[in-house]
């Protein structure tokens, strides 16, 4: 699999993941010796068939931080139910005063969305999809008001069952 600048393809027991890079972060506490500087790097990992997971990750060095991102993202991936090559409905996620509306688009529409969130379609394996950023455009923020949008889907399948079940519920009371 051909990788793109910027993103690297590997992973254990032969699976391919898409890590992005969305941003290094340069931070300084500062103490009585002088400043003291450490790096957060914000990453995104996915495997490009409705699997994605993201990480801040910590270190004194910019490198060490990339690294250890990709490795708690990976730990950290979730299942999105995907409709062909979109999501199966509209939803909005939202996380402090960030809000992302995610709506599903007809295919070879492609991914109509900024850096951020582009970034985290295109690890999960989302290749039409239209987004609108709503509020702060934080970039942590952002991709953590993504996928708790992500998070929030439905299969008609799952809505179906669980409205069967209800009904169930309501007959034998």
């Amino acid at each position: 699999m051909m990788t793109k600048p910027g993103q690297r393809s590997h992973g254990p027991e032969g699976s391919q993941f898409i890590e992005k890079l969305i941003s290094v972060n340069r931070v300084a506490k500062v103490h009585k010796g002088g400043k003291r500087l450490a790096f957060n790097a914000l990453v995104i990992v996915g495997d490009g068939k409705g699997r994605v997971g993201m990480a801040l990750g910590k270190a004194n060095e910019a490198a060490e931080a990339i690294r250890k991102g990709f490795t708690i993202a990976q730990r950290t991936m979730f299942n999105i139910p995907l409709a062909g090559s979109t999501i199966p409905h509209e939803t909005i996620g939202k996380f402090d005063a960030c809000e992302v509306m995610l709506k599903p688009a007809s295919p070879g529409t492609g991914i109509i969305a900024g850096s951020t969130v582009r970034a985290v379609c295109e690890a999960s394996g989302i290749r039409d999809i239209l987004t609108k950023c709503l509020g702060s455009t934080n970039a942590v923020n952002l991709v953590k008001a993504t996928l708790q949008g992500l998070q929030s889907l439905e299969t008609q399948e799952a809505v179906r069952a669980r409205r069967q079940h209800v009904v169930d519920v309501a007959e034998h009371a």
